[in-house]
């Protein structure tokens, strides 16, 4: 099953059908824990009417925030350190790649977000753009991981390199962080296996393509879920960029024009251009 947010309200797909939520908002799904129950119950007895297949497809966001997890894979670990070494700060990534507490950081308001097909922004204040192609989780109110979706954490390396301390600035601004194209919902957790792949485009030629599995990630979701809800609540529900494993060489950054594709399996695609 999934779940799309557009213009005109939340749309659900449940086996190649569509329908209609009608009144139910975004935000009162996405802070449920039992959201694909609901779901499902309200279509079997007829709340919810058959419609077409969204359009005008949103970034499937209202009034949550979106925080991130950093070095959550080796391939992060290692390029974090080599970007901070000269600011002195090579070991601090290597400290909390092996530490039981994670990195955890906002990332944006539901407001700055970028949907499918929508423009990212690079900082004009940067020389050192990337895009970090991400698994998003989607979590209740109560702390219980509820869905799934594709996010791209824009960030600016040269930024969070002259010093670690200046993460947000590199990480936290219009356009820099996009979500979609729409939640999955499962009760069970995405397979092992899973891929997130991406592929930048410049000037009608591929520039950079990589991939890689979640079976990669050091630190399990639900753990990361859990210190980000230990003293911080999300009434309406909160989404959890997971950390990125592909990560392209130093001497790449984006351009103006680049279109960004992000696909991960059983969610879908989202695709953005840089503005």
């Amino acid at each position: 099953m999934k779940l799309f947010r557009t213009h005109s309200g939340a749309v659900v797909e449940r086996d190649g059908r569509f329908y209609s939520a009608g009144a139910t908002s975004w935000d009162s799904l996405a802070s449920r824990d039992d959201a694909m129950a609901f779901l499902n119950a309200s279509i079997d007895c007829g709340k919810f009417a058959a419609t077409d297949a969204p359009r005008d497809v949103l970034a499937p966001i209202q009034n949550q925030e979106v925080w991130a997890a950093g070095v959550t894979y080796l391939r992060s670990r290692q390029a974090r350190i080599e970007e901070s070494r000269s600011a002195g700060g090579g070991d601090f990534y290597d400290r909390v790649y092996i530490a039981e507490r994670p990195e955890l950081f906002f990332k944006s308001a539901g407001h700055r977000v970028i949907g499918p097909g929508g423009k990212v922004r690079i900082r004009r204040d940067s020389q050192w753009n990337v895009p970090e192609p991400e698994l998003a989780i989607l979590i209740s109110a109560n702390g219980r991981i509820t869905g799934y979706t594709i996010g791209n954490d824009m960030s600016s390396r040269d930024i969070e390199a002259a010093n670690p301390l200046y993460l947000p600035q590199a990480k936290v601004y219009d356009g820099a962080c996009s979500l979609g194209p729409g939640i999955l919902l499962s009760e069970t957790p995405l397979a092992p296996a899973t891929q997130i792949r991406i592929t930048i485009v410049r000037d009608g030629r591929d520039i950079f393509a990589g991939a890689t599995e979640i079976s990669r990630m050091k630190r399990s979701l639900e753990s990361l879920a859990g210190y980000l809800y230990r003293e911080t609540s999300f009434p309406s529900g909160c989404l959890l960029l997971t950390g990125t494993g592909v990560v392209p060489d130093d001497a790449f950054t984006l351009k103006s024009g680049d279109e960004i594709t992000i696909g991960i399996d059983s969610i879908g695609i989202l695709k953005n251009t840089v503005e």
